[in-house]
């Protein structure tokens, strides 16, 4: 089998993605910026391409005798440069797949800036040439440890969605998927959308972080202005701001509520429930951490 490149390597998702690859020993170079911190990350015997989204020649040279691309990056202002040069710099290298990690909702021209971005870079990706699998996912089970500290010293989880729900997933089922992907043929052309195994609510995520921590924690439905005002009170980008205040307004309204069964059809096994998600994390979420005296529910709004 020929070598994977994973981009994004050390974040979210990428970090999942070359466990899973590593897992099936299938051969895995790993686009890194800071080889210490992708050291502490994925381990210290990953094949690393140390270089930057902004430096084409390290790009070329993480390409070396790559077939297939895994292409994700942060999201920021420079998303759509950074990975559209990686789709250039592939396309020249006839690299023969790139699974492009994307997500739902996303299209050029969207008033959700992250969305826009992913749309701009899809519509690349199709004008390259090379042949690409899009696989778009919902919502991280993640992002809720962003919430962590304010759930973990005050048992009240903060945020401006209202009742409603979303489709979300563990990163860990998104990367089980991409390894799929990655390492299987037939799947060039088609796009996969990934999500947990049901829509839940803000409130149902305050239940199963009481289970699992065995606090009780309490949703505390913020009114999306106040969320608004907390964030550019916090410092946040502009962008961010837009992009948050935005993404809870379509949750509210159930816009994240989808599901599908890909994680099952893909990998053989249903994907993990918030409740698991939970239980594996209690420990950031205040398992046997002593409670603090309450804080700014604005303050703690910028958390997630």
């Amino acid at each position: 089998m020929s070598t994977i490149l994973v981009t994004g390597a050390t974040g979210n998702v990428g970090s999942q993605v070359v466990r899973e690859l590593r897992s099936r020993d299938a051969p895995t170079r790993a686009f890194v910026r800071d080889p210490e911190k992708a050291g502490v990350v994925l381990g210290a015997d990953v094949d690393l391409a140390v270089g930057d989204f902004a430096d084409a020649t390290s790009i070329r040279r993480a390409l070396d005798g790559v077939e297939t691309v895994f292409l994700t990056s942060g999201d920021g202002p420079q998303k759509v440069e950074h990975e559209t040069a990686v789709i250039d710099a592939a396309a020249a290298a006839g690299v023969s797949r790139i699974v492009k990690l994307t997500t739902v909702g996303a299209r050029a021209g969207s008033p959700l800036p992250p969305f826009d971005w992913h749309g701009r870079i899809e519509e690349h990706l199709a004008r390259s040439g090379v042949p690409a699998v899009i696989l778009r996912s919902n919502f991280y089970m993640s992002n809720l440890l962003l919430s962590a500290e304010p759930i973990r010293h005050e048992e009240r989880l903060f945020a401006p969605a209202g009742r409603g729900q979303i489709g979300m997933i563990d990163p860990r089922d998104v990367a089980a998927v991409a390894a799929v992907l990655l390492t299987t043929p037939g799947h060039e052309g088609n796009e996969y959308v990934v999500t947990g195994p049901a829509a839940i609510s803000y409130q149902e995520v305050a239940d199963d972080l009481t289970a699992a921590t065995g606090r009780p924690v309490t949703y505390v439905d913020v009114p999306p202005e106040a969320a608004r005002a907390a964030l550019v009170a916090a410092g946040m980008p502009d962008w961010l701001v837009r992009h948050l205040h935005a993404i809870f307004g379509v949750t509210r309204e159930d816009g994240l509520a989808v599901t599908t069964g890909t994680v099952l059809a893909l990998t053989g096994r249903k994907p993990r429930r918030f409740a698991d998600f939970a239980r594996d994390h209690a420990a950031a979420f205040g398992a046997g951490t002593p409670v603090q005296a309450e804080g700014d529910p604005a303050q703690a709004v910028d958390q997630g």
